[in-house]
């Protein structure tokens, strides 16, 4: 089995996926949130634009430290989104292409102020990366459902796509 193809395939499929997330992105929601201890919308679709780059954050070091330097690019609406998707994707593309089986099995963490949160393989923090794109892209998925944005389909059609 080729686990690098199989990761870059994923994440490619995540990424055509988002994007169309991302199509229908609101303008002047960037604030909204549905309950007060939710993300606000541009925070949580920063993040999941964000974690595609991961792939390349994890095969070229052993940890990352939220609290050492950790800012994602701040964005403004659906183009800065959009062209920072593009870039992250590319990014961790770029750095599956160049990586072999054996750049997968050494350990890799999160770190809060130096305190270890999650460890796994650097195979198995990429694969933690693409369930938290799932992950919060569903959450995204019931931030527009609350504003009454079409859902695209994720893994077939949505209900929005069902009743064109």
């Amino acid at each position: 089995m080729d686990t690098i193809k199989n990761l870059m395939d994923e994440l490619t499929e995540e990424y055509n996926t988002t994007k169309k997330f991302l199509n229908n992105f609101p303008k002047d929601k960037n604030d909204y949130a549905p309950h007060k201890k939710s993300m606000k919308l541009m925070d949580l679709t920063t993040h999941i634009v964000d974690i595609f780059g991961w792939p390349q954050v994890i095969l070229n070091t052993d940890y990352l430290d939220f609290a050492d330097g950790y800012h994602p690019e701040k964005m403004d609406g659906k183009e800065n989104l959009l062209q920072q998707l593009e870039k992250q994707y590319i990014a961790g593309i770029k750095a599956l292409e160049s990586a072999s089986e054996e750049d997968l099995t050494p350990d890799w963490s999160i770190r809060m102020n130096g305190q270890k949160i999650m460890e796994w393989s650097k195979y198995g923090a990429i694969r933690h990366g693409l369930n938290q794109i799932t992950h919060h892209r569903a959450q995204l998925g019931v931030y527009y459902r609350l504003l009454d944005i079409p859902v695209p389909g994720s893994y077939g059609p949505s209900a929005d796509e069902q009743n064109r």
